[in-house]
C-alpha cells in the first residue's frame, strides 16, 4: 500500500468511528430537553428520572465524541496538507465560526445544565439544554456547509498564482443547494437515531429490569420506561418520514450536481430514459458493464428527476464526458491518473442500499415496538429485548452507510471537479509514518470503544436513579448560601 491508500484508510476509520457518536449527541440533546420540559409541565417524577438517566448516557457519548472529533482536525494537517492548503481559505471561515460560536454555546450551557440543578430556576435550567441543542444544530450547519462545498464548490475563485481556492462569497457557501438538503436530512437522521437509542435502552429495562431491583420494584418502574419507549418510537417514526422526504430531495440535487454518484449508486452503466431502479445488480469485474440485475421500472427516473420518464445518465457516458471535460493532462490539478473518473461501484451501490434498507428496517422495528406498547399493553415476548437491541444498531449502521456513500461516491474527487484525492495527500509523510499513525489511532479508538461500551452498559444496567426532587432556587429561604459552589449532578 502506498501513502495515499494508508491515508485514506486512516481518515475513513477515524471519520466513521467519530460519526457513531454525532447523531446520538445531536438527537439526545433535543429529547432530553423534551423530557425535562415534560417534567416541568406535568410535575411527573418519571420524566425527571428519565431526564437524568439519559443525561448520564448522553454525557458519556458527548465526552467520547469530543475526543474523537478533535482527531479529525489533526487529520487535515497530518496526511492531507496539500488538500488543507488548497481549501484552507474556504474551510477556515465556517469551521472557525463553528468552534468559536457553536461549540462554545454547546459547552457553556451544557456545563450550566450539569452543575446548575440546585442553582438555576427550573425553567432556566431546562432552557440550558434547549440551548445546548441549538448549539449542536449550529455546529452541524457549519460543518455540513464545509462538506457540502466539497460536493458542490460555490462562492470561490481559483488563484493560479497560489494554487488555492479562495473564498469570494461566504453566504453562497453557507446556503449551498447541497447544504440546504443535506442539513435537514442529517439532523432528522440524528433525531431518528436518538429515538432508536432511547427505545432500545428503555425497552431493555422494561423487559429485564434494572440491577438490584426486586421483581415488584421492576414491575413498578415499567410505566416509566414505557414512557421512554413511546417517546423514542414516535420520534423514530416522525423523523424517519422526514428522512425519507429530505432524502428524496437530496437524491435529485445529487443527480444535478454529481450525476456520476447517482449512476454509481444504481450501477447504471448506460443512459436510460426512463430509468429503472436496481434492487440487485451484478457487474463485470472491471466495472464497465452489467451482467445481471433485478429492477423496478421507471422508479430511478422519479428518484433522480422527479418525473417517471426522466433521463438518467449512465456511468459509461459520464466517464467519457468527464474525460473530455477534465482532460487527461497530468499537469492539471483535477486530472485523475486512472483516467476513469468513477468511484468504486460496489461500495457506492451497496452502501446506498444499506443506508436505505437498514434505516427502513430500524424504523419498522420502532413501529412494531410502538404497536406492542399501545394502550398500556405490556410486551412480554421473549424476542422483545432482541428487537430493542437491534433497533438502535440498525439505525446507527444506516447512518454510517450513508456517510460512506456520500464520501466514497464523490471519488476520485476530494473536491468535486477541482482536486482529486491523490493530489490532496501530504507530500512529506512517509509510508512508515502513515502506518504508525493509522495503527496507533486504530488501537486507541479500539480502547475508547471498550471504554464507551463498558460505561454505557454499566449505567444502563443500573437503570434510572430513585426520584430526588432537585431544590428550586426560587423557593429558597433567606438563609440560602448564594456563594455555595455549583453541584455536580452525576
Amino acid at each position: 500500500m502506498d501513502i495515499l491508500d494508508i491515508a485514506r484508510w486512516q481518515f475513513g476509520i477515524t471519520t466513521v468511528y467519530h460519526f457513531l457518536f454525532v447523531p446520538i449527541t445531536i438527537g439526545l440533546t433535543a429529547l432530553i430537553a423534551v423530557m425535562e420540559t415534560m417534567w416541568l409541565r406535568t410535575n411527573n417524577p418519571e420524566w425527571l428520572r428519565l431526564t437524568k438517566f439519559f443525561g448520564k448516557l448522553f454525557l458519556i457519548n458527548f465526552a467520547i465524541g469530543v475526543v474523537t472529533g478533535i482527531v479529525q482536525e489533526f487529520q487535515f494537517g497530518m496526511n492531507w496538507s496539500d488538500y488543507s492548503r488548497f481549501v484552507g481559505d474556504i474551510f477556515g471561515a465556517p469551521l472557525a465560526v463553528e468552534a468559536l460560536l457553536a461549540f462554545f454555546l454547546e459547552s457553556t450551557f451544557l456545563g450550566l445544565w450539569i452543575f446548575g440543578w440546585d442553582k438555576l430556576p427550573r425553567g432556566l435550567h431546562a432552557g440550558c439544554m434547549w440551548l445546548v441543542h441549538l448549539g449542536t444544530l449550529a455546529s452541524s450547519w457549519f460543518i455540513l456547509a464545509a462538506n457540502s462545498w466539497m460536493q458542490h464548490p460555490v462562492g470561490y475563485t481559483y488563484n493560479p498564482d497560489t494554487g488555492r481556492a479562495e473564498l469570494t462569497d461566504f453566504w453562497a457557501v453557507m446556503f449551498n443547494k447541497v447544504q440546504l438538503v443535506t442539513f435537514p436530512h442529517v439532523v432528522l437522521a440524528a433525531y431518528m437515531t436518538a429515538g432508536a437509542f432511547i427505545v432500545g435502552v428503555a425497552a431493555w429495562l422494561y423487559y429485564k429490569g434494572a440491577e438490584g431491583k426486586t421483581a415488584d420494584e421492576a414491575v413498578a418502574e415499567r410505566p416509566m420506561y414505557r414512557r421512554g419507549i413511546r417517546l423514542g418510537a414516535w420520534v423514530m417514526i416522525v423523523a424517519g418520514l422526514g428522512v425519507t422526504i429530505t432524502g428524496d430531495f437530496q437524491g435529485k440535487i445529487m443527480t444535478e450536481v454529481q450525476p456520476m454518484k447517482m449512476a454509481a449508486a444504481e450501477a447504471l452503466y448506460d443512459t436510460e430514459a426512463p430509468a429503472s431502479f436496481s434492487i440487485f445488480t451484478i457487474g463485470t469485474p472491471d466495472g464497465k458493464s452489467e451482467k445481471f440485475s433485478i429492477k423496478i421500472p421507471n422508479l430511478l427516473s422519479f428518484l433522480a428527476t422527479g418525473t417517471w420518464d426522466g433521463e438518467v445518465q449512465g456511468i459509461n457516458d459520464l466517464r467519457e464526458q468527464y474525460r473530455q471535460e477534465y482532460g487527461q493532462d497530468p499537469g492539471a490539478r483535477y486530472y485523475d491518473p486512472s483516467g476513469d473518473y468513477t468511484p468504486i461501484i460496489p461500495v457506492t451501490y451497496w452502501s446506498f442500499r444499506y443506508m436505505i434498507g437498514l434505516g427502513m428496517l430500524g424504523a419498522f422495528l420502532g413501529a412494531v415496538i410502538l404497536f406492542l406498547t399501545r394502550r398500556g399493553r405490556a410486551p412480554t415476548m421473549r424476542w422483545f429485548p432482541r428487537i430493542a437491541i437491534a433497533t438502535p444498531l440498525l439505525v446507527l449502521l444506516a447512518n454510517s452507510a450513508g456517510w460512506i456513500f456520500t464520501e466514497m461516491g464523490r471519488q476520485p474527487w476530494v473536491v468535486f471537479g477541482l482536486m482529486n484525492v491523490g493530489r490532496g495527500v501530504s507530500p512529506g509523510v512517509s509510508t512508515t509514518e502513515a502506518w504508525i499513525s493509522v495503527i496507533t489511532l486504530t488501537l486507541l479508538y479500539g480502547v475508547l470503544a471498550v471504554v464507551e461500551v463498558g460505561l454505557i452498559l454499566r449505567f444502563v444496567k443500573r437503570g434510572a436513579d430513585p426520584f430526588v426532587e432537585p431544590p428550586d432556587p426560587t423557593l429558597r429561604g433567606s438563609d440560602a448560601d448564594d456563594d455555595a459552589p455549583l453541584a455536580f449532578a452525576y
